[in-house]
């Protein structure tokens, strides 16, 4: 294993898929000579050249539908959203095409695309350039939606999405581009399975679920717990929410009893719900107690620094859910 940063694992997987299919192209706003807003692409325009790593106009319709019509002929894009909250831009060409194409043909046509870019607040980038967008793409048969905290998770995630013969949305929290983490050395090729989470951290008094950003707050969160009050807390990482892995929570209910569903993107109609909604459906008798959502407030986020953080559920809104359970 080696260290290396979230931002570097998403560009090697890009690149070793790009060099061993080449019918794997890049498609999106600066991602070719300028690198992408935050260099994930960087480099790529240099080894495959402009056929491979396509800059396009600021024209998100334009290029999504684009490579949606490139997908059903047999090509692999990958296609970076500048900024995930454009994704309304294009929204007719994601939901009512590539999501329906495969149904509406019998099968018969497949969509084999990604599309990747980053969100989430934590930059002061204001209303327009923090959201949080994943409970809006699960609403969707036909997406699969993948939301890596880690590097390692990242990478992996990644290369599955590429291979995988239906839509991908691949979702890169900005605050987690330059975190570090253990990655296999280049020459080893993984995978990490789509809609398999993982228990990030063991505990018994309660299971915490979250995702991306939201899962290293958590992990955080739980470890000051447990040095400032003895509670150990069970970390379960969905990493992906299409297809959603209850039965990890699950598993991880029965030993805990308690369920704390943590997410970046509003309570209200948000992966939290689903989660909480679906313990109680299939297995309430696990429940010691009420299980709980926690998500950012009911507000657009302001650029204000004091106000985004006081309005996001990162660690010190955590550590109060969770004492609040456990008290």
């Amino acid at each position: 294993m080696r260290k290396t940063t979230y931002i570097q694992a998403i560009n090697e997987a890009m690149k070793e898929e790009m060099r061993r299919d080449p019918s794997v192209f890049l498609i999106g706003e600066d991602i070719g000579a300028y690198g992408g807003l935050f260099r994930v692409t960087r480099n790529l325009l240099d080894e495959f050249g402009g056929n491979r790593v396509i800059d396009t106009p600021i024209s998100e319709q334009g290029f999504v539908g684009m490579a949606v019509g490139a997908a059903m002929v047999g090509m692999r894009p990958i296609i970076e959203l500048m900024y995930m909250d454009f994704f309304l831009v294009c929204a007719d060409q994601i939901f009512n095409q590539a999501a329906k194409m495969h149904y509406m043909t019998g099968g018969l046509v497949h969509v084999p695309l990604v599309l990747r870019g980053q969100h989430g607040g934590g930059k002061r980038y204001g209303s327009q350039h923090s959201q949080c967008v994943e409970s809006t793409f699960a609403q969707f048969p036909g997406i699969k939606v993948a939301v890596p905290a880690t590097p390692y998770d990242a990478k992996g995630l990644l290369i599955s999405a590429i291979r995988d013969e239906n839509p991908v949305l691949f979702l890169e929290h900005k605050m987690l581009y330059f975190t570090r983490g253990d990655v296999p050395e280049a020459e080893e090729e993984y995978t990490v399975p789509i809609g398999k989470a993982d228990i990030k951290r063991e505990g018994k008094d309660l299971t915490l679920v979250s995702f991306s950003y939201s899962l290293l707050q958590a992990l955080e969160a739980a470890e000051e717990l447990k040095a400032e009050y003895g509670f150990d807390i069970e970390v379960v990482d969905l990493r992906s929410i299409v297809p959603l892995d209850m039965e990890t929570v699950l598993g991880s209910v029965a030993k805990t009893g308690r369920l704390l569903a943590v997410h970046e993107s509003q309570s209200n109609c948000g992966i939290g719900a689903e989660v909480v909604a679906r313990a109680y459906e299939e297995a309430p008798y696990l429940l010691k107690a009420p299980a709980r959502r926690l998500g950012m407030a009911p507000v657009s986020i302001p650029v204000s620094k004091p106000l985004e953080e006081e309005i996001l559920p990162w660690k010190k809104n955590i550590k109060a859910a969770v004492l609040e359970m456990l008290r």
